[in-house]
């Protein structure tokens, strides 16, 4: 594949992460950690993620980064993030989701937490996405940036 082939493939596709604008920076950063991981491995989209091998001119491999674009955008409020989640779920695009009751004590309290609270209870920190570039833009293209 050329250069121009390349990049032209790199559009194609692309990870989108919608953070809650309200949730402190630490916190936020800890739920794109375990978006990330979580839809990384947990897809089955392994494959078509692109995870490619990067070599430094000294020989050291730094492996495992997608060749596709990780654009993080901003919502106002976990409704917002409830919206992306319904759309993903209604279109088949693969995601992952953290919300406020995956913070909480153990794993096993954070299970029990979530198993007890319905899903319009929940406080959305963000989701990750991963699909076709103009799927997500359709209902990801009202946010902006994350700065």
């Amino acid at each position: 594949m050329n250069t121009e082939e390349l990049i032209a493939d790199e559009k194609t596709k692309r990870f989108v992460a919608v953070l809650n604008k309200k949730i402190e920076p630490g916190r936020l950063l800890n739920a794109l950690g375990h978006m990330a991981a979580g839809l990384g491995g947990g897809s089955g989209k392994a494959g078509e993620m692109r995870l490619a091998e990067y070599k430094d001119k000294d020989g050291g491999v730094h492996p495992k980064i997608s060749d596709y674009p990780f654009i993080v955008l901003k919502a106002d409020n976990a409704d917002q993030i409830r919206t992306v989640r319904q759309e993903a779920l209604s279109r088949g695009i693969p995601f992952t989701d953290f919300t406020d009751k995956m913070t909480i004590g153990t794993a096993f309290e954070q299970h029990q937490a979530m198993e007890s609270t319905p899903e319009a209870a929940l406080e959305y920190y963000g989701i990750c996405l991963f699909g076709p570039t103009d799927t997500l833009r359709e209902f990801t293209k009202k946010f902006s940036l994350f700065k």
